[in-house]
């Protein structure tokens, strides 16, 4: 069995990574790769702490382009969240993992309260935590959800999963001439204003010495591979 490079992670996957071809809403097919994913990971004995976004649901920002008030928007965007962090941990368990939810707005019918101590506890017990609702407040993105916690329970990298192969010196979905960027520094994320994830959690990250990989989701295996150090995606640190 390959070495993991890294005893504990946070994998940031996007609302729109559970939705597949479809246009909005959780594709079953789609949902069961990532658990199949997520769970190679786990197999190899690493603590995983999982963040989801909500955009296959609703999307607060654009919500309240159109004349939403931004905090109910944001909000909404939240429960959005909680119902995809609810689809995975059905989908995890099926594959054999112990997960528990933690949600930043208290719902105790549905999901653990986010506490702190209590989430180290579940990943120190192999248990999947997944965070929902992202920080609790509006005007937060839950890449800066994911860049909070991580360094809350000091997560070793942050894993950010997209559908593309990582940085691009310009978009590759209109560019056919794009290259790849291999390892970037945190301030060049910055300065450059590359969108690979909201800027405040990239500013988080740099200013606690979280190292990011940014990588393909869609190629079978990548999780593992990344956690194991092979050369898969972008690396953002202090280069």
């Amino acid at each position: 069995m390959p070495t993991p490079r890294y005893d504990r992670i946070m994998l940031k996957l996007s609302g729109e990574a559970l939705m597949g071809n479809q246009g909005f809403g959780i594709d079953p097919e789609t949902i069961q790769y990532v658990a199949a994913e997520v769970k190679s990971a786990w197999d190899l004995g690493v603590q995983i702490a999982l963040v989801v976004g909500g955009g296959n649901i609703f999307r607060g920002i654009a919500a309240s382009s159109f004349g939403m008030d931004r905090a109910s928007a944001d909000h909404m965007g939240m429960l959005a969240t909680v119902i995809n962090s609810l689809a995975l941990q059905d989908a995890l368990e099926k594959k054999g993992m112990t997960t528990r939810v933690q949600t930043a707005i208290t719902m105790h019918e549905v999901a653990e309260p986010y506490i702190l101590r209590r989430a180290v506890r579940h990943l120190e017990k192999n248990r999947v935590v997944i965070f929902a609702a992202g920080t609790g407040n509006p005007y937060f993105t839950t890449d800066t959800a994911a860049a909070l916690r991580a360094n809350e329970i000091h997560a070793d990298i942050f894993l950010k999963a997209t559908k593309v192969d990582g940085i691009y010196d310009k978009d590759p979905e209109k560019h056919e001439d794009a290259i790849l960027i291999r390892k970037v520094s945190y301030m060049d994320v910055l300065e450059k204003q590359l969108k690979v994830m909201d800027l405040t959690a990239i500013s988080l990250s740099m200013e606690n010495r979280l190292p990011l990989v940014v990588f393909n989701l869609n190629t079978a295996g990548n999780i593992r591979r990344v956690i194991c150090g092979d050369d898969i995606g972008t690396k953002i640190d202090n280069t």
